[in-house]
C-alpha cells in the first residue's frame, strides 16, 4: 500500500512567512526524486526553487500559479512505496524484485529524511511540529485543489478552534517578552499592540505572527464597532446623493473612481514599501551634496581597461570605482558604518563593510550585498557587483545576497538623472547617491574648460553623527573622484 505524504510549504528563513507560486515544475503524476525542486515560489525576498524532501509520484498541488500561499500550508502530496498487487504483474521476477527494491529504498528514504535540509524538514529530524496557520488563508490556499485517490496518512494542518480566535491576554511582565521573528515586532510596533499584554500560542509560549493578527484584528473590529456607534446619528442626516457622503463612504475618505485599478502590495514590492516606509519613519535623515569632476578618474578608468600583457585584467567598472572610494571613505568615517539599535538606545558601529548597491530589475529594486568589500579591491569588487548583478536580472538571488548589507551605494545616474535625494535603506545609517556623468562646462586650472561632472549625493541619519561628519566623507569621496591619485595612501 503506498503511503501519501504532504509536503507543506517550508519556511524558508529571513523572517519570511508566506510566498507566492510563480511556477510548478511538476505536474500530478510525474515521479519526483527526493530533493528534486517542485516549485518555484516568489517572496519578499527572491525568487525560489523548494526542494521536495520526498521521492515518488505527485498525487495532487495546492494552489496554481499566482497563488500566495503562508508558511506550512500544504504544497503537493506525493505517494511514497511500491503500489499494492505489484507482485501480481505480468512482470519478470528480477524486475519484480528490483521494483521492490527500489520501493523499500524509497520508503528508507522518506521515513529518514532528505539531505537537502530544509527549516521544518530534514536528515533525521523529527516530526515537525503543527503549525497554526490562519483560516482564512489556509482556506484560499486549499480552495480548488484536486482530491487525490490515495489516502493521506498524515494531515498535519489543524483548523483552528473557534475558541482560539479570541485573542487571549497574559499577566504584564517586566521581563523579555517572548518573541524571536524580528517581522512579529515590526508588526506589533507598526499596529501599537503591547506584545507583553499576549499570551503566545507556540511552544512553550512563543509569540507568533497569528496571534498579533488575531490582535489586530480584534483591535480593528473594536474601533470600527465604536466609530459605526458614533457616526450613526450623522448617517441619519446626511443625504447619500452629496459628495461628501460619497467620500466619506469610500476607503481612506478617497472616492472609488469606477474603473480604477487596485494593484496588491506584495512580493517584492510589498518587501520595498514596507522598508522605505520604515525608513522614513524611523530614521531622521539629512541629505548633503556636491558637484565633483570625474574627467581623471574616467581617464584612469580608461587606462586600466586599455593595459595589456601581465598587467592586464578583467575590465573595471565605474561602479567598482565608486565602490572602492566608498569602503575607502568609511574606514576614514566608520560613524557611517554603523546601525541604530532603537530598543537599546544604542548607535552600533559595525567592523566590516558589506557594501550593498542598488539594481533594478524586472521584479522590481532589489539590494545585493558585497560581502566584505572592504577587504576587496576594485577588481574584485567589480567581478562580484558583475556576479549579483547577473543573478538578480534571472531573479536567482538568494535572501541571504539581498540582506546584511550595512552601507548602500545607489547608481541612480543610468536613468538619466542628475540628482536625487535617496531613502536610507533601513537599517543602515548612510547612502551615496551618483548621478549620470557628463560633459558640462568647469573651471579647470583657472579656464573654463568641459569636463566630465558628476552629482554626489549623501543621505545620512542623522542619529549616528553630525553634518560635519557626513561633509567630510561626502568630501573625500568626490576629493578621490578628481583625483584618483589621493586612493593611493589607502591602497
Amino acid at each position: 500500500m503506498a503511503q501519501v505524504l504532504e509536503f507543506k510549504l517550508p519556511d524558508l528563513g529571513e523572517g519570511l512567512t508566506e510566498a507566492e507560486i510563480v511556477r510548478w515544475l511538476v505536474e500530478v503524476g510525474d515521479v519526483v526524486a527526493i530533493d528534486q525542486p517542485v516549485v518555484e515560489v516568489e517572496t519578499a525576498k527572491a525568487m525560489v526553487e523548494v526542494p521536495c524532501p520526498y521521492g515518488g509520484v505527485v498525487t495532487a498541488r495546492f494552489g496554481e500559479e499566482g497563488t500566495e500561499l503562508p508558511v506550512g500550508a500544504p504544497l503537493l502530496t506525493v505517494a511514497v512505496g511500491a503500489p499494492e498487487g505489484a507482485s501480481g504483474s505480468a512482470a519478470s521476477p528480477s524486475s519484480s524484485s528490483s521494483s521492490s527494491g527500489k520501493g523499500s529504498g524509497s520508503g528508507a528514504e522518506s521515513s529518514g529524511g532528505s539531505g537537502n535540509v530544509l527549516v521544518g524538514y530534514g536528515t533525521g529530524a523529527p516530526a515537525a511540529r503543527r503549525r497554526r496557520i490562519r483560516p482564512d488563508r489556509l482556506d484560499r490556499a486549499v480552495a480548488g485543489a484536486p482530491v487525490s485517490g490515495a489516502p493521506v496518512v498524515e494531515a498535519q494542518v489543524v483548523e483552528a478552534p473557534v475558541a482560539e480566535v479570541l485573542v487571549a491576554e497574559a499577566p504584564v511582565s517586566d521581563g523579555p517578552v517572548p518573541v524571536v521573528s524580528p517581522l512579529v515586532r515590526r508588526l506589533a510596533r507598526q499596529h501599537d499592540i503591547d506584545l507583553r499584554r499576549l499570551a503566545g500560542s507556540g511552544p512553550d509560549g512563543l509569540i507568533l505572527r497569528a496571534d498579533v493578527d488575531r490582535a489586530i484584528r480584534a483591535a480593528e473590529e473594536t474601533a470600527t464597532a465604536t466609530a459605526r456607534a458614533a457616526q450613526a446619528p450623522a448617517r441619519s442626516q446626511a443625504t447619500p446623493s452629496t459628495p461628501s457622503a460619497a467620500v466619506a463612504a469610500a476607503p481612506n475618505g478617497v472616492a472609488a473612481a469606477a474603473g480604477a485599478e487596485r494593484i496588491p502590495l506584495r512580493g517584492v514590492r510589498g518587501a520595498v514599501a514596507d522598508k522605505l516606509s520604515r525608513s522614513r519613519t524611523e530614521i531622521p535623515d539629512a541629505t548633503c551634496w556636491v558637484d565633483a569632476d570625474a574627467t581623471e578618474l574616467m581617464a584612469v578608468r580608461a587606462a586600466m581597461n586599455a593595459a595589456t600583457g601581465p598587467s592586464a585584467g578583467p575590465k573595471v567598472s565605474v561602479l567598482a570605482l565608486l565602490a572602492r572610494i566608498c569602503t575607502a571613505a568609511l574606514a576614514r568615517f566608520p560613524e557611517l558604518n554603523a546601525t541604530v539599535d532603537t530598543e537599546a538606545r544604542e548607535i552600533v558601529r559595525l567592523p566590516g563593510v558589506h557594501l550593498g548597491f542598488a539594481a533594478q530589475t524586472e521584479r522590481g529594486l532589489v539590494v545585493p550585498v558585497v560581502r566584505d568589500a572592504h577587504t576587496r579591491n576594485a577588481e574584485s569588487i567589480g567581478a562580484e557587483i558583475a556576479r549579483l548583478t547577473e543573478l538578480a536580472r534571472t531573479g536567482k538571488l538568494s535572501p541571504a545576497q539581498l540582506t546584511g548589507g550595512t552601507f548602500t551605494l545607489n547608481n541612480y545616474g543610468v536613468f538619466g538623472v542628475d540628482g536625487s535625494t535617496p531613502i536610507i535603506n533601513h537599517p543602515e545609517a548612510a547612502m551615496l547617491g551618483v548621478g549620470r556623468i557628463m560633459p558640462k562646462p568647469w573651471v579647470h586650472q583657472g579656464e573654463l574648460a568641459v569636463r566630465q561632472v558628476v552629482q554626489l549625493s549623501l543621505t545620512f541619519d542623522h542619529r549616528v553623527c553630525d553634518g560635519g561628519t557626513a561633509g567630510g566623507f561626502l568630501r573625500y569621496v568626490a576629493d578621490c573622484v578628481e583625483q584618483p591619485a589621493v586612493l593611493l595612501r589607502t591602497l
